[in-house]
């Protein structure tokens, strides 16, 4: 046994026993949280448009302070890029996280210095209450692969800026290091295809212990090193392979292959990071769902999902959620974020402590591979290119396609039905395809790194939908085909329509 090994489990045990402390008193952990929050936002920017002076309750703040979505940040984003401090947080952030918007384009959302160890400590503690609630410690001496964005930032008028996984990169902590796979020089390879190939090269001979990543990103990683090695499955390769780390996408639909290519079920610890925060990560082998992150420097409200685009949504605080219902999020956080709609939906399945699942996304989203592409995009991808090439669409609608029966790269598949078809279908399909690569960078990232091939149409009969919907009991009155899906079950009922 490791030194590393031993010093692990009581580490482990000091940090479970002040996890299990707040999370057992989460009410309470809020209620401070929120109290500080407000304390430091007088003296912003935001605080001082937003009255914060005279708030004294949670009421007060409401009253005060509507939901707000990126776009309503934008000009005090600005300010903050031009070189004013004090604008949503105290001083100036030390980072941007780029992700990607929906009508606001690129976001740049801040980590702030009493942010950041929101987004490191909750990984290194869900890797903490594992050794602790199982005893098992033989991973911390091999080494460990977090399959990550390139960590090379790039500079908006001082502050780094890029991905959360770059960022959160130059964080791991020294003890890790050592530990660390790939190299500094391939993790800021962009092309994933190439990256892969130097992460395989790196690591195939290595003693992996710990596999951290985005599902679908792992999956190609396992499969290239099968193919490079010729063995059978990843134990073969590494026999002290033993914990999965992941997060980002729904893992239901990987699990089946991943632990198939694996050659068997290992361990695995699901984690929620987001660009806003850490919002949560699985604490236990035994429980479903992953537990809040309350005592993490963000208060959390919560709006049930069916009311967040009405005009008078309920806002309520943690002690007045109930079990299974879904809630749209709302994050007000050190990184200076207020009342920050982030876009996610969640269901509690437990409130000793709390504990959450990932449901989806506020809009109609497809994120099969954490593309996070919305209806609005593909939509006007599609019309753009449909006028330019002087077709009709009837309706559409777009599933993924994870695992290819012809083999290749997964896809994003359209079905069309066109009351006017296109001259050229593949002049459209690329017009679309860029279309939808320059709305959303993150797809634009899949395709890039080779991830994922273009989107492909497959175009349908007329009167497709309507046999559909009729086929379900659903013609007629406000039924409507859902844009998106992540999952193939419309694609698959699609089928008798399909043009051959």
């Amino acid at each position: 046994m490791g030194v590393k090994s031993v010093l692990a489990k009581p580490f482990a045990n000091v940090i479970a026993r002040s996890i299990k402390r707040w999370s057992s008193e989460a009410e309470r952990a809020q209620e401070f949280w929120f109290h500080k929050l407000i304390a430091e936002g007088k003296k912003t920017a935001f605080g001082k448009d937003h009255g914060f002076e005279s708030i004294a309750s949670y009421e007060d703040y409401v009253e005060r302070v509507p939901l707000l979505e990126y776009e309503s940040f934008i000009p005090y984003i600005e300010r903050i890029k031009s070189g004013e401090e004090n604008v949503l947080w105290k001083g100036k952030p030390i980072y941007f996280a780029k992700s990607s918007g929906t009508t606001a384009g690129v976001k740049y959302i801040p980590i702030t210095k009493d942010s950041i160890p929101n987004h490191i400590d909750s990984a290194r503690n869900a890797l903490l209450m594992y050794i602790a609630e199982t005893g098992k410690t033989d991973f911390v001496n091999g080494k460990m692969i977090f399959l990550s964005g390139s960590p090379e930032l790039d500079k908006v008028n001082g502050i780094l800026t890029g991905r959360l996984s770059g960022i959160v990169n130059h964080h791991v902590p020294g003890y890790l290091r050592g530990n660390q796979l790939p190299s500094y020089q391939t993790n800021c390879i962009e092309d994933w295809e190439m990256k892969v190939e130097k992460i395989v090269a790196e690591t195939m001979n290595a003693n992996m212990t710990l596999i951290s990543g985005i599902p679908p990103w792992v999956q190609m990683y396992f499969e290239k090193l099968i193919e490079k090695t010729g063995k059978q499955n990843i134990q073969e390769i590494f026999p002290n392979f033993s914990l999965l780390v992941y997060g980002g996408v729904n893992f239901e639909p990987y699990r089946a292959k991943l632990f198939n290519t694996i050659g068997g079920e290992v361990d695995s610890i699901e984690t929620y990071p987001a660009s806003e925060g850490f919002i949560a990560f699985r604490d236990t082998q035994k429980e479903e769902g992953l537990l809040l992150n309350v005592d993490g420097g963000m208060f959390f409200e919560f709006v049930p999902a069916a009311e967040i685009f009405s005009d008078h949504p309920k806002r309520i605080r943690l002690h007045d959620v109930e079990l299974g219902v879904n809630y749209a999020i709302v994050l007000s956080s050190n990184a200076g974020l207020w009342s920050y709609v982030i876009g996610d939906t969640v269901k509690f399945v437990s409130k000793k402590p709390y504990r959450i699942l990932v449901t989806g996304r506020t809009k109609h989203f497809i994120s099969a591979f954490g593309e996070h592409v919305i209806q609005e995009e593909v939509e006007q991808s599609l019309m753009k290119a449909a006028q330019e090439e002087k077709a009709e669409v009837i309706e559409f609608t777009v599933a993924p396609q994870v695992n290819p029966p012809e083999g290749g790269l997964p896809y994003h598949e359209w079905f069309v039905e066109f009351a006017t078809a296109p001259s050229d279908m593949n002049e459209l399909r690329k017009k679309a395809d860029d279309n939808l690569r320059g709305k959303n960078i993150y797809y634009d990232d899949l395709i890039t790194g080779n991830i994922l091939q273009p989107l492909k149409i497959t175009r349908l009969h007329k009167d497709a939908f309507r046999s559909y919907m009729k086929s379900i009991g659903k013609l007629g009155g406000q039924n409507k085909v859902p844009r998106l899906s992540n999952n193939r079950s419309i694609a698959d009922a699609l089928k008798p329509w399909i043009e051959t």
